[in-house]
């Protein structure tokens, strides 16, 4: 194998220990606080409305990655979003499952797969005890 050839491999393992090891992760441009495309910027407020805790990666500042994850995805665009391993999709997806309440669902159903509660979980649980 060539150094090229090792390189890219590693480099696709690094992302699927990524995509493994987070259950909730957003590849994007440039990180929450500070998007570097309109993009990213609406995927953000989206799984911030959610109310799950994700992960990212910003693509900008690791060129290999952006390079690579493509290929590892079979997609060829970011955002990229990826819930317990599978890809969900990019922004045109996420706003399409957002507005019809399905990624709410599915993040809160990644988030109690593994005991997280979720902020209407404890508002249920409330109103129960009340």
């Amino acid at each position: 194998m060539t150094t090229e050839a090792n390189t890219e491999n590693s480099i696709e393992t690094v992302i699927q220990d990524q995509i493994t090891n987070n259950p909730i992760i957003l590849y994007m441009k440039g990180n929450p606080n500070a998007p570097q495309c309109g993009f990213s910027s609406q995927t953000v407020q989206i799984l911030m409305a959610c109310g799950q805790k994700f992960a990212y990666v910003d693509i900008l500042s690791n060129p290999d990655i952006r390079a690579n994850l493509p290929k590892v995805s079979d997609w060829p665009t970011f955002p990229q979003l990826f819930v317990d391993g599978e890809l969900v999709g990019g922004c045109d997806i996420m706003v399409d499952m957002y507005q019809k309440g399905e990624l709410k669902t599915l993040l809160d159903a990644s988030a109690a797969s593994r005991g997280e509660v979720t902020e209407d979980a404890v508002e249920e649980e409330g109103d129960t005890q009340a």
